[in-house]
């Protein structure tokens, strides 16, 4: 326990106040006291308390604890952890219950017995110090784990002369399972990864934090698709269990060659709309990563023309739901990237972001990532 518990009272009655403050102030309790809700709120505004100890009726009535129970809402919105014990009459033991059920951690009854009264605060400001302590590792925790997801993100999207790049991923929690990637290749090309990870949470992040390493790796190299695909799944097979598998699609943009080299394996199949509105999916591929090591990937080279809109995407935006379980589906985001072919890459983002959004009724059940390619 603190050496010196920062210790907040409440009560209307001023010889009650005083002799609390005799009690706690021997014990070595740093005392604060107040004789109104107002003074409790004022009070919790300047800092954290250790332990707030609170009658629950005031001036506005004397025998219902209504402003009290009021009074816990408001505890509750500011500090969350503060410990609070509640004083009560003999006759008024229900009430303490109710109390309880708001978020009280213990009540002492008036006339109160002194070491019944110490031992129930030094055991609630123990039970807060442990709260505390626990709600700050797991922020810790989820400031690493944030910034483990941001760093499997490209810092920057490279931008080369006839082609337009917008991307985006949101994850339903702090660390998803979705990662992308763009690897400039030189010489007008373009390496472009998204993939998905079975699972969620550090595990996931660790595995793709793998498939991340190799793909840069393999793409320095200036593999064909097939090949790093292939090497790749024998990596992640290798670094996980059967449970644990990666769809993926890797694609190769050469505006030179006016081409895209692709394989996918598992992943959703890329859409490809043309200028002319004509709908292609990029299908070629294999199976999933980390299942079957030795698995020989299909390639296909499909040619690029000006107007052509290439959008890669995880599961997370077909599969999304509305009110009535039906999923916004593969066939309604060909439809719009269709009908939109003719906005840029950013804007055809946003505006398949928007729709997804207005389906569902803006909730999200699965993370969600995006990269549209616009060839100008």
């Amino acid at each position: 326990m603190a050496s010196t518990p920062r210790t907040l009272i409440a009560d209307d009655q001023a010889d009650v106040l005083e002799a609390l403050r005799l009690l706690l102030k021997s014990e070595g309790y740093q005392i604060e006291a107040v004789n109104s809700p107002a003074g409790v709120l004022d009070k919790l505004k300047t800092g954290p308390f250790d332990v707030l100890l609170m009658d629950l009726n005031y001036t506005r009535d004397t025998t219902s604890g209504r402003e009290g129970l009021d009074l816990l809402a408001h505890i509750q919105a500011i500090d969350s952890t503060l410990p609070v014990v509640v004083m009560t009459a003999w006759g008024s033991v229900e009430l303490a219950v109710e109390a309880m059920q708001h978020g009280v951690g213990d009540f002492v009854l008036k006339p109160w017995e002194n070491a019944r009264l110490l031992h129930t605060l030094r055991t609630q400001i123990e039970k807060g110090q442990l709260k505390r302590t626990e709600l700050r590792r797991e922020q810790a925790e989820l400031d690493e784990a944030r910034a483990v997801g941001e760093a499997l993100l490209p810092r920057s999207i490279p931008q080369i002369p006839g082609l337009e790049l917008a991307t985006t991923s949101q994850p339903v929690r702090t660390l998803g399972g979705d990662y992308f990637d763009i690897l400039e290749l030189g010489e007008g090309k373009l390496g472009i990864c998204i993939a998905d990870v079975a699972g969620k949470g550090v595990p996931a992040a660790l595995l793709m934090s793998n498939v991340q390493a190799t793909v840069r790796t393999l793409g320095a190299e200036l593999l064909p698709p097939s090949e790093l695909v292939g090497r790749l799944n024998r990596s992640v097979h290798r670094s996980t269990t059967p449970s644990k598998f990666v769809t993926l699609c890797y694609c190769v943009v050469d505006l030179k060659a006016h081409q895209v080299a692709y394989t996918d394996a598992g992943h959703c199949a890329p859409i490809l709309v043309r200028a002319s509105g004509e709908v292609v999916l990029l299908k070629a591929g294999g199976a999933v990563l980390g299942v079957f090591p030795e698995w020989t990937y299909d390639q296909a080279v499909v040619e690029l023309q000006p107007g052509d809109r290439l959008v890669l995407f995880t599961d997370g935006v077909t599969e999304a739901a509305n009110s009535s379980d039906e999923e916004f589906g593969e066939e309604r985001l060909a439809e719009l990237i269709s009908a939109l072919r003719d906005r840029g890459a950013r804007e055809l983002k946003n505006r398949i972001l928007q729709a997804v959004s207005t389906f569902t009724g803006g909730g999200t059940q699965d993370d969600a990532t995006l990269v549209v390619v616009a060839i100008v």
